[in-house]
């Protein structure tokens, strides 16, 4: 008997990646559903890959971010809006309110550290190595525990997360 495991005909991790990004859509079209309030003290940092197909944002924020941005969904956000291939929210950064186009597939990590909860995904852009990046400061998060929020001079936040935080 060999010790190689056969080669899957099925692809087991695009179908897993695919249902694990279903989740995200899902809470999101829940909070949509409410009119964009989040309920208890549940808020979300969303990872994507700025240049991955589909994704639409500001010029100033891709120039910032090249290759990837977290973004904050808790207290400053608005028109959510949710499809069956993304979703479109409205956030502020430096006080300039910006509109951003998200697909699914370009979301590399969703977490909800009022619970504890994370989920990290393989990217969908194939080839794209990480580069190193400024820290997101959308003007989300008001509220102390989890994340480490920094004001800058000029008013904004900027937020750390720490994906590697272990229970």
């Amino acid at each position: 008997m060999s010790d190689e495991t056969p080669e899957s005909l099925i692809p087991y991790d695009e179908i897993v990646q695919e249902a694990l990004r279903a989740v995200v859509g899902r809470v999101l079209g829940e909070v949509q559903a409410t009119g964009g309030n989040l309920p208890g003290n549940h808020h979300f940092y969303i990872t994507f890959k700025t240049g991955a197909p589909g994704v639409s944002i500001p010029p100033h924020l891709r120039e910032r971010f090249p290759d990837e941005m977290t973004i904050v969904l808790q207290n400053k956000f608005w028109d959510l809006n949710v499809d069956d291939e993304g979703f479109t929210v409205g956030l502020t950064f430096n006080q300039i309110p910006a509109k951003l186009e998200i697909p699914f597939g370009a979301i590399t990590a969703f977490v909800d550290p009022a619970v504890d909860f994370g989920l990290q995904f393989q990217a969908t852009v194939a080839d794209m190595m990480p580069e190193t990046h400024d820290e997101a400061e959308n003007d989300g998060s008001e509220q102390g525990g989890g994340p480490t929020v920094i004001e800058s001079d000029d008013g904004s936040n900027v937020v750390t997360v720490d994906f590697g935080r272990k229970k």
